[in-house]
C-alpha cells in the first residue's frame, strides 16, 4: 500500500474528509474487521489527524464485536459476521463506543480461505452511522490480487463511502 503522500487521489480524499469534518465540527470513528486497521493507519498518516479522528476498534474477533461494539450475538448467529446487519450494528456501536459524530464499519472475507458460494472471498460489507443517517452496502472485490489487495480495496471503498454519505 502506498502512503497517502504517494497517492494523489487518496491524499485528495483524506483532505476532503479533514476539511468537511473541521468545517462542520465532526469527528470520525472506525470499526474495522477484515482490514485490520488499514483505514485507521491511512487517516493517521496525515499530520493533524487528531483534530478529526476519534479512534478505531479493530474488531477482528467475534467476541470484540460483541463486547466492545455491542453487536448482539443473536444478530451474528442469524446473519454471519460478514453481513449488512452486522456491519450496521458495528457502525452504530463504534459511533457510541468512540463518541464520534460518524463511524464507518468494514467486515468481510479477505481470504485466501473462508469464502463460500453465497459469500465468496472478496465479499465485504460496509455501513456508515452518523447524525440521522444509517447507510450500508456490500461489494465483492476481485480475489485475484490476494488478501492485501482486497484489504486495500475495502479500505479505499470505505473512505469513499463515508465521504459520499457525509455530503
Amino acid at each position: 500500500m502506498t502512503s497517502p503522500a504517494e497517492s494523489p487521489a487518496l491524499n485528495e480524499q483524506l483532505e476532503r474528509l479533514e476539511a468537511l469534518c473541521k468545517q462542520r465540527g465532526w469527528t470520525i470513528g472506525l470499526a474495522e474487521s477484515c482490514t485490520g486497521g488499514l483505514l485507521s493507519s491511512l487517516i493517521c498518516a496525515r499530520p493533524g489527524a487528531s483534530a478529526i479522528f476519534a479512534g478505531a476498534v479493530v474488531s477482528y474477533a467475534r467476541k470484540v464485536k460483541e463486547t466492545v461494539l455491542n453487536v448482539p450475538l443473536s444478530l451474528i448467529l442469524a446473519n454471519g459476521e460478514v453481513s449488512l446487519p452486522v456491519a450496521q450494528a458495528m457502525a452504530k456501536g463504534g459511533r457510541e463506543t468512540l463518541g464520534s459524530t460518524w463511524c464507518v464499519s468494514i467486515t468481510g472475507i479477505a481470504g485466501p480461505s473462508g469464502g463460500s458460494a453465497l459469500k465468496p472471498v472478496g465479499t465485504v460489507c460496509f455501513a456508515v452511522s452518523g447524525p440521522g443517517v444509517e447507510e450500508s452496502c456490500w461489494q465483492v472485490f476481485p480475489a485475484g490480487g490476494g488478501r492485501q489487495d482486497i484489504q486495500r480495496q475495502a479500505a479505499l471503498f470505505a473512505l469513499d463511502f463515508l465521504l459520499s454519505t457525509m455530503r
